[in-house]
């Protein structure tokens, strides 16, 4: 047999294995990654949705189609009446929930996972009754907490402050202890055998490995009480939170300047995870 006939019949066999490779056979390689993809666009319309409609100029307030484009709803974002109020007041309540969710939380993380004591089994397993709680039972027991306690005429910013911290602490327990369990013991022993007292082994050391979980949790409480809705409007009395303005504008016709809000909340949630991604990358490229 010559050298081209034999050539010839392993070029026609390489490419009757490339013709049987149809589009079912890329399809079943590329499973996995067609799936994702198609995730990843069905979260990301509903906000394109969103940023699209901020642009809106509505031919009425019941209209939820683009009638036209315009500048406007961005250059008076507050014009409906209470919505940059209630919307400060969510970011008040978000930041102070995130702040005391965030430090009771990353304590007690330390304290279950460092630390033997008794009822410790107990504590772990009441750490997850409020994130299984459905949020009307939670809203309603801790409204009637605030009746009984003499404290139902002063609903409002502190009643709604108090459950946020309550039912955001879960979560950041939670979070604190998953990234605490997965850290190596050795390099704290280590810092220790070369003479670091604790408390320098704690803020050189342990502190700086656990901070992308205390930071994760911290954005996860800031989110949940930003938008939380009904465990705020059992417990707010006369206080409009941001999430009580949607609902209550929903009634009347949604005022397009919301869709502004939401896309500034979510371009400012992007820029802090890219920037974190991006300090990760630059640190691990050192």
């Amino acid at each position: 047999m010559s050298t081209a006939t034999a050539t010839a019949r392993r070029t026609g066999r390489g490419s009757g294995r490339g013709a049987g490779r149809g589009p079912g056979r890329w399809l079943a390689d590329h499973l996995v990654l067609v799936l994702g993809l198609l995730v990843l666009v069905y979260m990301t319309v509903p906000v394109l949705v969103v940023m699209l409609m901020s642009f809106n100029d509505p031919a009425s307030r019941n209209s939820y189609s683009f009638d036209g484009f315009t500048l406007a709803n961005w250059t008076d974002v507050c014009g409906p009446y209470q919505l940059c109020e209630s919307l400060v007041t969510s970011l008040q309540i978000g930041l102070l929930a995130t702040l005391g969710a965030t430090l009771l939380g990353t304590l007690m993380a330390f304290a279950m996972v460092r630390h033997r004591f008794r009822g410790r089994s107990a504590a772990n397993l009441l750490i997850f009754l409020p994130m299984a709680t459905p949020e009307v039972v939670m809203g309603s027991s801790l409204l009637a907490l605030f009746v009984n306690v003499g404290v139902a005429g002063f609903l409002g910013f502190w009643t709604i402050l108090v459950a946020h911290v309550l039912f955001c602490l879960s979560f950041v327990v939670v979070t604190v202890k998953a990234r605490l369990a997965g850290l190596d013991p050795r390099l704290e022993q280590a810092a220790m055998d070369l003479y670091a007292n604790e408390w320098q082994t704690f803020w050189r050391i342990s502190f700086p490995l656990v901070f992308p979980g205390i930071l994760g949790a911290a954005l996860l409480s800031f989110s949940l009480s930003f938008d939380d809705f009904i465990i705020t409007n059992l417990n707010a009395g006369q206080e409009v939170t941001f999430p009580m303005f949607v609902w209550g504008a929903a009634q009347r016709g949604i005022p397009p300047q919301i869709n502004v809000v939401g896309t500034i909340m979510f371009l400012v949630a992007m820029s802090v995870v890219l920037v974190g991604e991006l300090g990760s990358r630059r640190r691990a490229g050192r």
